[in-house]
């Protein structure tokens, strides 16, 4: 069994935010992989979900990104989920838009969901990074990542997220190299392999 978290804030106001590409790409594999309806339950929204032959648990916090920890520390409790089966899909500020890098544990480089579920449930469970971009000064930092994405932006947000859910099996499966030279390889040949934004690091 896997806890795949998406993490961002809750309501309609937030729901395309940068801050909230977390849940946009949960969505996606809940969707594509014909996910159960979401329910509340663990503080959050959580559906089951069967992902090749992995068994999963789709939750989004709804506890508002700085308490995102309650919610996971929650579910995975009440699962018996090893922290190393727990991944947690967040916004990167230091990945170029349309990136994504997968890591187990390390710093939290000040997002406040990841600093929440460190501080609930410990450190060392996997993070998939989706790459924002950075606004290029970090007093612009919160207005940046509370605002939607931009017309210009929705489609290679589409698209990665269409391609996590696609290669979902292979994270799953904790083929994590496996997954990210997926995704790669997807967006390169979707052509959004040269996405840019100032200050945005690869």
């Amino acid at each position: 069994m896997r806890l795949l978290v998406g993490l961002g804030n809750p309501g309609s106001r937030y729901a395309r935010n940068r801050h909230n590409i977390g849940f946009l790409a949960l969505d996606e594999i809940a969707r594509l992989h014909r996910a159960s309806p979401f329910r509340r339950r663990f503080q959050g929204e959580a559906a089951e979900v069967g992902i090749g032959t992995e068994r999963a648990i789709l939750l989004k916090p709804q506890t508002f990104m700085n308490e995102s920890g309650r919610a996971v520390a929650e579910a995975q409790r009440f699962y018996k989920i090893p922290l190393s089966d727990v991944i947690v899909l967040h916004d990167e500020l230091d990945l170029a838009p349309a990136k994504l890098r997968v890591k187990l544990g390390g710093g939290n480089a000040g997002h406040n969901g990841l600093r929440s579920i460190t501080a609930q449930c410990g450190n060392d469970y996997r993070r998939v990074r989706l790459g924002i971009g950075h606004p290029g000064d970090k007093a612009l930092v919160h207005a940046y990542v509370l605002n939607d994405f931009g017309k210009q932006e929705e489609p290679w947000v589409e698209d990665l997220c269409r391609a996590v859910a696609d290669h979902a099996e292979l994270l799953a499966r904790a083929d994590d190299a496996g997954f990210q030279n997926k995704v790669h390889l997807a967006m390169a040949g979707r052509g959004w392999d040269e996405v840019k934004t100032l200050g945005a690091r690869n």
